[in-house]
């Protein structure tokens, strides 16, 4: 039976070491502050922006929410991400995506203050990532490098499967994989003989969105596979990609879903906001 990669019990340590270091920086005068603005009524995006509200106020870090009416036209967004941009009690800034259909995601992201974009959406802190000396990385693949790290996964020499390209988890994932040293293999929508691929994979990482896509005869015997998705299945219980009690019979080390990705993701935002914290105080 495959080892558990228990994303939940390592968050919790993760806080503890992030509450303390918010203690240090607020002693000498910079308590790091995270705004999160959401537009509209969408469910999920609700309960995201809660459990990133209780995670600041466990760790001891400044929040402020902005929650605006779906009606929200872009250039009131706009003009409230310029006012963050120059609050010096901010030092992260994240809209919860998806944002209603009459604003442009993508000049959101690109209003954002890149120094304060915690979410390393910005095209400018893309391209730090892209030349591998990133100031932030991204949430989720950042967390699923952390996640391994803990349980002494190196991806040296490995030959790793990153199923999706998505900007948010795909492409970067792939990115910090290669820098680990990892042979990095993209695949999506488009790939041709998917099994092919995935059973060449030292390391699986799946980010599609489809319950039960990674099925056991997909995974090579050993594999460590990490699952990125969040869905439900016909029952309305939470799930991923991957067919967990079938998968981790082969693998070697697998995340739970929920349990696994998911809590990294929200810590990693957290150690993105006392990095941006440093960043703009000139801070060890």
């Amino acid at each position: 039976m495959s080892t558990i990669l228990d994303g939940k019990a390592f968050a919790a340590l993760c806080k503890e070491n992030i509450a303390a270091e918010v203690e240090r920086l607020a002693a000498l005068g910079h308590r790091p502050g995270l705004a999160v603005v959401l537009v509209g009524n969408n469910p999920a995006s609700q309960v995201y922006v809660r459990n990133k509200e209780k995670d600041c106020k466990e760790c001891g870090i400044y929040s402020a929410m902005y929650t605006l009416p779906e009606e929200t036209t872009e250039a009131q967004l706009l003009e409230l991400l310029d006012v963050l941009n120059h609050d010096n009690k901010i030092h992260g800034v994240l809209v919860q995506l998806p944002v209603p259909k009459q604003i442009d995601p993508q000049r959101v992201i690109e209003a954002i203050d890149p120094i304060k974009d915690v979410d390393c959406f910005h095209p400018m802190n893309v391209g730090y990532l892209t030349q591998g000396m990133p100031r932030f990385a991204p949430c989720t693949p950042a967390g699923i490098v952390k996640l391994m790290e803990h349980y002494g996964i190196d991806p040296a020499g490995k030959h790793c499967v990153v199923i999706g390209r998505s900007n948010i988890v795909g492409k970067p994932m792939s990115l910090l994989l290669l820098q680990k040293n990892g042979t990095v293999t993209i695949c999506h929508s488009g790939t041709a003989d998917l099994k092919a691929q995935t059973l060449q994979a030292d390391i699986l990482v799946s980010a599609v969105g489809k319950t039960g896509f990674v099925t056991a005869d997909m995974v090579k015997e050993g594999a460590v596979v990490i699952d990125v998705a969040m869905n439900r299945n016909e029952q309305g219980k939470l799930c991923g990609d991957v067919v967990y009690e079938e998968v981790a019979e082969k693998a070697a080390a697998i995340t739970p879903v929920p349990g696994g990705v998911g809590p990294m993701t929200r810590v990693m935002l957290l150690e993105n906001t006392l990095t941006a914290c440093r960043l703009q105080c000139n801070l060890d």
